[in-house]
Parts: structure tokens; C-alpha cells; sequence
């Protein structure tokens, strides 16, 4: 029985993670077509600051006793949530496909195992090594069989980039200092401090754009909902219950998610190269993930 439930603990929250952030690629699709980007991130923010309010009010839940906890909180939220999701919502708004946007994000494995080693102290070993490069060759697969030929804007590609250094910076920065963070109070911090954020950027160099329909308010309540709240949370108890490099190879299956989602709501074709790359990347991630074996006298 103890086997049984450690293994539906082992895969339940990293399967919700994977389809909630998977599938916010398609409602991030449904929101920019009716809105622009900070726009739509201001008012994603601040419907989740206000249901993370209410929810720490109503459940109680604990707050920083200080503000060095407060600052910490404030910083990892604005990598992990704040950069990341400025970067990919720009890039995808200048043009940039969703694929090469995944594809770039998918070096998040590999470069937060490398940070890893020297910011957290973590041992990266060679099975490892050998199941990252299995993902991102994973990853390859469904990009490729989705990739355009047409080259989309430079500043696009480094908006993502951007956006790629916020996310694997702010799990670090989760990690090491907010590691005890309470996920409803923590999440008040986090959403504010991206939206503070986020604001002034807004105002300074956007030409804001907000077209109201059911589409934009469904894809508004999603994002703030399944993503900033559920998907970050759940991502936050993975990071704190495991090695911040492992955790993050998960990120190599939001791309694969991502295409099945749009089969599934978009009518898009699932190439051989995608079935391909999802085989590939679980053999990555069991290689990952696999503990070692400790030889243990009784």
C-alpha cells in the first residue's frame, strides 16, 4: 500500500503541472487574438491577486513574519511568473510561433541543472546528463514537425530567451529562499509584485489594446485561475518536496502537451515527428527521475 501511494504522488502533481501550464498555450492563443500583451497579463494578475486574497483570508493561512521573507517572495515571483510570462506573451505577439517559443523554453532542463551545481550545491549525475539530451532531442521531434519555414522577428526570439532566463532563475530563487513559502499568501506577494511589475512597462511602451468578448474573459479566468494559482502552486510544492534540477525536466513535456491540446481544440494534425518526441521525452524523464538503487542491510 505505501508503494501504491508514494507512486500516485510521485505522478499526479507533476501530470496536473504539465496539463494545466500545457494547456495554457491554448488559452494564451484565444487571449492575444483580443487584447495585447501586457494588457492581458495586468488583468490576468489582478483577477489572481484578488481570489489569492480571498482564499488566504478564508482559509487563514500564514503570512512572512518579516520583510526579508516578503522580499525574497517578491523577487521569485517576479522571475518565475513576471519575466516568463512577459517574454513568451511579447514574443508570441511579434510573431513568433508557439513551437519555436516551446522549443526555446525547453532548454530550461538543461540550463537550470547546470545552475544548479553551482548556486544549489546539487549532484548532477551522468544518468541525468544522459536523460536531458534524450528530452531536448524529444523536444526537437514535436518542434520540428510543427516549425515553419518562414523566420519570425529577431526581437520575438529574444524576448523568449528573455523569458527563459526569468523562469529557470526564478526556480533557483524559489528554492533556496522561499522554499517554506505558503502557497496562497506567498501567491498574494507573487501576483502583486508582477503585476507592480508589469504596470509601468505597460504604460510606457505598449499601445493598449483590450477588445471585451467571451473568448477574452475565458481565456482571462483560465490563465488566472489554472495557471497563475494552480499550475504555479503545484510547480512550487514540486520544487520544495524535490531537486530543483529534476523538477524542472517536466518542462520538456509542456511543448508535447501544447501540440496535444491543439489537436485537441484547434483540429491541428499530430505528425509521426510528435509521436516520436513524446516517446522520447518519457524515456528522457524516466532516466531523469529514476532513484538510485541503495543496497539496504536488515
Amino acid at each position: 500500500m505505501k508503494t501504491f501511494s508514494t507512486n500516485n504522488s510521485n505522478w499526479l502533481l507533476p501530470f496536473a503541472f504539465i496539463t494545466l501550464y500545457g494547456s495554457g498555450f491554448v488559452a494564451t492563443k484565444y487571449g492575444l487574438v483580443n487584447a495585447s500583451p501586457l494588457a492581458f497579463l495586468l488583468i490576468r494578475f489582478f483577477i489572481a491577486f484578488i481570489l489569492l486574497i480571498l482564499l488566504s483570508y478564508f482559509l487563514k493561512v500564514a503570512w512572512p513574519k518579516s520583510m526579508k521573507e516578503v522580499f525574497h517572495i517578491a523577487v521569485a515571483g517576479s522571475l518565475t511568473v513576471a519575466v516568463f510570462s512577459i517574454g513568451v506573451y511579447i514574443s508570441i505577439n511579434e510573431g513568433v510561433s508557439p513551437s519555436l517559443n516551446a522549443l526555446i523554453i525547453a532548454l530550461q532542463p538543461a540550463l537550470v541543472s547546470i545552475l544548479a551545481i553551482k548556486f544549489l550545491g546539487e549532484e548532477i549525475s551522468l544518468r541525468h546528463w544522459i536523460g536531458l539530451l534524450i528530452g531536448f532531442v524529444g523536444v526537437c521531434f514535436v518542434v520540428i514537425s510543427k516549425f515553419e519555414l518562414n523566420s519570425p522577428e529577431m526581437f520575438g526570439i529574444l524576448m523568449t530567451i528573455f523569458a527563459l532566463l526569468g523562469l529557470s532563475f526564478g526556480n533557483l530563487y524559489q528554492k533556496k529562499y522561499c522554499s517554506h513559502m505558503n502557497l496562497f499568501s506567498g501567491g498574494v506577494i507573487q501576483t502583486f509584485a508582477s503585476f507592480i511589475l508589469v504596470l509601468p512597462l505597460m504604460l510606457a511602451f505598449e499601445d493598449i489594446r483590450v477588445d471585451w468578448n467571451m473568448d477574452l474573459v475565458y481565456a482571462i479566468l483560465y490563465m488566472s485561475v489554472a495557471v497563475s494559482i494552480g499550475a504555479l502552486s503545484v510547480l512550487y510544492i514540486l520544487i520544495k518536496k524535490g531537486d530543483v534540477s529534476k523538477v524542472s525536466s517536466m518542462f520538456y513535456l509542456i511543448p508535447v502537451c501544447a501540440a496535444i491540446m491543439s489537436y485537441i481544440f484547434f483540429d491541428e494534425s499530430i505528425e509521426m515527428g510528435v509521436v516520436l518526441g513524446i516517446i522520447t521525452v518519457l524515456i528522457g524523464i524516466s532516466l531523469i527521475n529514476k532513484k538510485d538503487k541503495k543496497k539496504r542491510r536488515i
